[in-house]
């Protein structure tokens, strides 16, 4: 019976008082398998096999913070009533666009202070990053968030699902949309075409800016059918606008550096 189905436990452990949620896990996870690929990369084009772990020491809490900060920022009407809920982000609540924000800016001035090209870095992580998303998705899935609009469970069926997501997308009396899924499915192709177009020897910046263009179209259109949507005004999608304005932008980056002569070298030099 539906009304019997139970969600999964988000907590994996208890640690005496300390409860520790399959969210923090996952998210935790991606992050390793991430930093192991970039290590193991960035060795072949013989750089330290330290900076991407000495990067990560400033990159993953500045970009905790900036992904709470951006998803507050949005749901301020609540967060200015509850603001004790401000720092529980292993409910979830961590937008990956604010993310990226505060990785990026903190990656820039990581290049800079050590005398190292932005550009070198992020092309040799991309693969890695969107790898990191695909399965950071899976911390929704256990958490139930991120999910899209109500569908019939034969729906869900017919996409010969596993029944335990199945069960899981059962939430608040109804079956939705796995739009967790859509996405990690959509980040794992973008993980298989990156590592493709290593091999095409794209020039400096254009991994990287392939990535930002890749993500971004699957984002819109997920989106496009989830019920939690952080808006911007009226029935206008914050993650949207920022995706349509970040796929034009990588566009026009790549054309202007070719043209200005600033992606001379090639992902291998």
């Amino acid at each position: 019976m539906e009304s019997e189905i139970q969600p999964l436990n988000p907590v994996a452990i208890e640690l005496g008082p300390l409860p520790v949620h399959w969210y923090g896990i996952i998210i935790g996870l991606g992050i390793a398998i991430a930093l192991y690929l970039a290590m193991r990369e960035g060795q072949k084009h013989k750089l330290d096999k330290e900076i991407f772990p000495d990067l990560l020491i400033w990159a993953i809490p500045i970009s905790i913070l900036s992904a709470r900060a951006y998803y507050v920022l949005f749901q301020w009407e609540y967060y200015s009533q509850n603001p004790g809920d401000i720092i529980k982000v292993w409910e979830g609540g961590i937008a990956i666009h604010g993310a990226l924000i505060g990785a990026v800016a903190t990656a820039v001035i990581f290049a800079r202070a050590r005398g190292l090209s932005f550009w070198k870095l992020a092309d040799i992580a991309a693969p890695s990053i969107i790898l990191g998303q695909a399965i950071g998705r899976w911390g929704n899935f256990i958490n139930q968030e991120a999910y899209g609009e109500e569908v019939s469970r034969q729906f869900l069926e017919g996409l010969h699902l596993p029944q335990f997501i199945i069960d899981q997308m059962y939430i608040n009396g109804a079956y939705h949309h796995p739009t967790f899924l859509y996405e990690s499915i959509w980040n794992i192709l973008g993980f298989i075409l990156l590592i493709v177009l290593r091999k095409a020897n794209l020039r400096r910046g254009e991994l990287f800016l392939s990535y930002v263009i890749w993500y971004s179209i699957g984002r819109f259109f997920i989106e496009g059918m989830r019920t939690d949507s952080l808006m911007l005004m009226g029935s206008l999608r914050m993650a949207q606008v920022i995706s349509l304005i970040l796929i034009i932008g990588a566009i026009l980056l790549i054309i202007y550096r070719r043209k200005a002569g600033y992606a001379k070298a090639g992902y291998n030099e």
